[in-house]
């Protein structure tokens, strides 16, 4: 379980991504994609192509 505000919407990423995009990557994914502010505030899951497993894009970047 991933302990999150109550204010805070999860996003899960229906298809596959490729992770090797990494972080700032994925976040020009939820621009596009989404038209969403990555830096938001919200959480976006997305599940890997090759491997099995997700990866979270968080919040903040630092």
């Amino acid at each position: 379980m991933i302990p999150h505000r109550s204010d805070v919407r999860i996003w899960l990423a229906t298809g596959c991504t490729d992770m090797h995009r990494g972080m700032f990557g994925l976040a020009l994914q939820v621009q596009q994609g989404l038209k969403r502010d990555p830096q938001a505030g919200d959480l976006y899951i997305f599940r890997a192509t090759r491997r099995p497993g997700e990866g979270a894009l968080p919040a903040t970047f630092d």
